[in-house]
């Protein structure tokens, strides 16, 4: 079992930059395909980003694509969301998880929220306008 603890929300202006850490527990994060999603209220969570166990496979929901960035370093078992160009719409409480399958396949596949089994406790990000 892996826990997971998500660091970096906070208060932003529009336009402003943000970077989010998971740090993972136990000997397994590497072998974890490792996913971002967000929930805002009164919204279903929201699949945001992913990247595979070596971290040379990522991908990203239609609305971040170009603006954050996903990475991980297996050596410190941390993934992490770099955010830019933040924009209001983005304000939501971010949560990382840890993929069932270890399958790298389409977004079919790692996109739904049910596919991951392991997830933090979430942390806030909130960008004013």
């Amino acid at each position: 079992q892996v826990q997971l603890v998500e660091s970096g929300g906070g208060l932003v202006q529009a336009g402003g930059s943000l970077r989010l850490s998971c740090a993972a527990s136990g000997r397994t994060f590497s072998s974890k395909i490792m996913g971002w999603f967000r929930q805002a209220p009164g919204k279903e969570r929201e699949f945001v980003a992913v990247v595979s166990q070596d971290g040379n496979s990522t991908d990203y929901a239609y609305s971040v694509k170009g603006r954050f960035i996903i990475s991980r370093d297996n050596a410190k078992n941390t993934a992490y969301l770099q955010m830019s160009s933040l924009t209001p719409e983005d304000t939501a409480v971010y949560y990382c998880a840890t993929k069932r399958n270890p399958l790298f396949r389409g977004s079919y596949d790692y996109a739904p929220a049910r596919a991951y089994d392991n997830w933090g406790q979430g942390t806030q990000v909130t960008v004013s306008s």
